[in-house]
């Protein structure tokens, strides 16, 4: 049976985790995606700027994370997927930046991915096709950073998970890493066949692809087994707004923004059976505080509603 789930980003507090999850419960979900990008920040990190959190040894890190680990359990919660920090290079950054990156964010964040028993962890592709002149290249560089963390992610029984992006480019939105699914699934089956185990998968991102205009049940389709696990939130069709499903329409007729019938469809076709993940946090600033227990409810119903759909 499908799972619902979302991120912890603005309703997991560091203090005390335990009531942001017993409050995560209560509303409807059962898993979590673990926002562990929300401790170093990509808008720092395009800066240049970098905080010590990951200069902490890993004993430490487990220490701080703990308590999520003790509250998740308590209230019953699975923390299904996890998001590495990101960037994981940063175009115009220092050597020094990216090898900190590289060497030291990347790995500590498999140690603590497989300390919260995490079967995923989620990794942005480098953003450097607009640099190297080519999509190839671009992936070359990007495979050559999964290749230092697969043999890890195969010792730790983790799943790396390259999602569909976009970048911007001279004020447009265009089609940015992993946005080919034939490219994506022959990539996926090459980087698992030379480790001999599944380290490599999918997260499939509903925003990112409706600014793209990709085909939903295409896409999904041509992944099949390989998609594990899924960022769902909606936009206009022009910013990644990271909203709540069916919140924009592109017609007076109300129809909507997203093709979230391709959505239900292409999920449907492969046998979807893991966790409709939301990647709404955003909504939750949006709102004011004292609905959140209501934001949440409202969205963990969406995840019903995709649920019944998909398993007609």
């Amino acid at each position: 049976m499908l799972r619902i789930g979302v991120q912890t980003k603005n309703v997991i507090e560091d203090d005390h985790p335990e009531d942001g999850y017993a409050l995560l419960k209560a509303s409807g979900f059962s898993c979590v995606d673990f926002s562990l990008n929300g401790y170093l920040l990509n808008t720092a990190l395009y800066q240049s700027e970098v905080n010590s959190f990951f200069d902490q040894t890993m004993q430490e890190l487990e220490q701080f994370f703990a308590p999520h680990k003790k509250g998740a359990k308590s209230a019953g919660i699975t923390i299904n997927q996890m998001h590495m920090p990101y960037p994981n290079y940063v175009p115009k950054g220092s050597k020094e930046l990216n090898d900190y990156l590289w060497n030291v964010v990347a790995p500590k964040s498999m140690e603590i991915c497989a300390f919260m028993g995490c079967p995923y962890i989620v990794v942005h592709g480098f953003k450097l096709a607009y640099y190297l002149g080519s999509e190839r290249k671009e992936w070359e560089r990007t495979e050559a950073f999964l290749d230092s963390l697969a043999p890890i992610a195969k010792e730790l029984g983790i799943t790396i998970c390259i999602e569909n992006l976009y970048e911007g480019i001279g004020g447009h939105i265009v089609e940015g890493p992993c946005c080919d699914a034939r490219k994506a699934v022959e990539r996926i089956d090459r980087f698992n066949d030379k480790y001999h185990g599944e380290v490599l998968g999918f997260c499939f991102d509903t925003g990112h692809a409706n600014l793209v205009g990709i085909d939903f049940e295409r896409f999904i389709t041509m992944l099949d087994y390989r998609l594990k696990v899924l960022h769902i939130h909606d936009n206009d069709g022009i910013a990644d707004l990271h909203q709540i499903p069916f919140t924009f329409t592109k017609t007076r007729e109300n129809l909507p923004s997203t093709d979230w019938g391709g959505f239900v469809k292409g999920l449907r076709n492969i046998g979807f059976d893991k966790v409709l993940s939301f990647e709404t946090a955003p909504v939750l600033t949006t709102f004011p505080q004292i609905m959140k227990p209501q934001v949440l409810s409202f969205i963990a119903g969406i995840g019903d509603y995709f649920r019944i759909e998909i398993e007609k």
